[in-house]
């Protein structure tokens, strides 16, 4: 992109404002979880789907607008959230395991909802049904899939790079995770396996765009002047980078966008993540990672490399 061409920002200058941006973000996402603990409408951090916390899971299209209180009036033990489209009455109506009745939720589901408001009045969309053990088991699994990610990450930078840089990719990638977890439960968004499937995705994606400048860190340091700062490194580094990671991103938000408009409420909030993870990662690996990677050169500075025999050989032919 030739506004980017020959770009001289000075990005680690503005390392400050950016953290106290994403500081702001990450506990506005914590205030929201928080608040999603006590609301019981959710009861928990985030809005687990039934693949987490077990139950049945109920997809409704009401002919008429309906509000989620009377839907909740029916059984007080089931929840409900509006789903689709804005203006359209779809709710995805969660039965509890301890809460469900009869062999088939489904229909226990279907017949409270005719008596309350007419056989006529809505449609069944879909069923979905967990246990709760496999639930759980499905929650100790993404868990421990996201802190593989982030061990392998550290390890593979480690030998890739040096362990400066792997630090502070696992910074720059934790703060993407914290900052779409906070948007997530900020939103209400549903949580499930597709959910944990676009956040490993961002993790992925976060961390291709935060080698490549490190990468192009290294290549600097190689070829480094004497009077040339650390700090002066790191801003060529990024905008040597920066035309390629704006592309990618447009690039790659040209894509989703589609999907997230058209491609139906079963993949909606999939593709909403994939965006606002993208977002967060291009930001990240701007803002972040290699300001992150300044501060720990500043706290843990490399040691200057010993002199080889050959150069002390010179040095005391010269002085000879």
């Amino acid at each position: 992109m030739r506004i980017f061409a020959n770009a001289h920002y000075p990005f680690l200058r503005w390392r400050r404002r950016a953290y106290v941006v994403s500081a702001v973000i990450i506990l506005l996402g914590l205030g929201a979880a928080i608040l999603n603990i006590f609301s019981p409408s959710v009861g928990s951090w985030v809005n687990y789907g039934v693949d987490f916390t077990g139950g049945t899971m109920v997809q409704v299209d009401f002919v008429d607008d309906v509000s989620a209180e009377e839907i909740r009036a029916v059984t007080p033990g089931w929840t409900s959230t509006r789903f689709g489209d804005i203006g359209a009455s779809e709710y995805l109506v969660r039965v509890p395991v301890e809460g469900e009745l009869g062999q088939d939720p489904g229909s226990t589901v279907r017949n409270a909802l005719a008596q309350a408001f007419g056989e006529d009045a809505f449609r069944i969309v879909r069923t979905e049904a967990v246990g709760p053990t496999v639930g759980e088991e499905l929650q100790g699994r993404a868990a421990l899939a996201i802190l593989i990610s982030f061990v392998l990450t550290l390890i593979y930078l480690a030998f890739r790079f040096e362990w400066r840089f792997g630090l502070a990719a696992i910074v720059a990638t934790g703060h993407d995770i914290l900052i779409t977890l906070g948007i997530i439960a900020a939103l209400r968004l549903e949580v499930s396996v597709g959910t944990v499937a676009a956040i490993l995705t961002i993790v992925g994606y976060s961390l291709n765009d935060t080698i490549v400048v490190f990468d192009r860190i290294r290549e600097h340091l190689a070829k480094r002047r004497r009077d040339e700062t650390f700090e002066q490194i790191i801003d060529a580094a990024i905008n040597d980078t920066l035309p390629r990671t704006i592309m990618t991103t447009i690039t790659a938000l040209a894509t989703l966008t589609p999907l997230y408009l058209f491609g139906g409420p079963a993949i909606r909030d999939f593709a909403l993540v994939l965006i606002l993870g993208i977002a967060i990662g291009t930001f990240s690996s701007i803002f972040v990672a290699a300001p992150a990677l300044w501060n720990i050169e500043q706290k843990w500075p490399r040691q200057p490399k010993k002199a080889t025999r050959s150069s002390e050989r010179s040095r005391e032919t010269a002085v000879v």
